[in-house]
């Protein structure tokens, strides 16, 4: 039994699109492109800025050199290689990109935004030997927290995964499209 003055339990039910989007060339060309266009987080030069207590304006400004199209690559893996341990053949590479900067913005109105930034993507060939990228529309996570300062970073995201889309080469889902996309 619960403390008297424990905080209750809270569930939000939420819906969430997923978007798996066509990708023309072959698995290794798009992962490439991809790692190129959200290059890896620069982890030292952050243990640096803890270290001497830089302000977050200089944090902001290596955000923006690290992440030439809007995002950074906090964590990647082979996925593939491990399936194939369990005669699974299929090459498929998982990602978390995001950019502090953006979410800090949202974790200042509620920390447990972190569960969704940064945002997960996938590279894989699926069943029909097509490349595919897959990732949940960043709006749709971030609209759960009913906090329009947090929804309104959610949008922004997803303008910014369409123009990241665009440098790709893939097709923008129409989902994406908002006026902060056209600006």
């Amino acid at each position: 039994m619960p403390a008297k003055d424990s905080p209750s339990i809270q569930t939000f039910a939420h819906e969430v699109l997923r978007l798996t989007i066509p990708v023309t060339t072959t698995f290794s060309e798009f992962r490439d492109d991809y790692e190129r266009a959200v290059p890896v987080l620069d982890a030292a030069r952050i243990e640096q800025f803890k270290r001497e207590r830089a302000g977050w304006d200089v944090v902001r400004e290596a955000a923006e050199e690290n992440a030439p199209h809007s995002f950074i690559r906090y964590w990647g893996t082979d996925v593939g290689s491990l399936m194939e341990l369990a005669a699974e053949s299929r090459p498929c590479a998982e990602y978390l990109m995001g950019n502090h900067v953006y979410a800090q913005r949202m974790f200042r109105h509620d920390p447990s935004v972190m569960l969704y930034a940064p945002l997960r993507t996938a590279i894989y060939v699926d069943h029909d030997d097509r490349t595919r990228f897959t990732i949940d529309q960043p709006s749709t996570r971030f609209d759960s927290f009913h906090d329009p300062r947090i929804g309104q970073v959610g949008r922004e995201l997803d303008a910014k995964l369409a123009a990241l889309l665009e440098h790709l080469g893939l097709p923008v889902p129409g989902e994406l499209i908002t006026d902060a996309f056209h600006n």
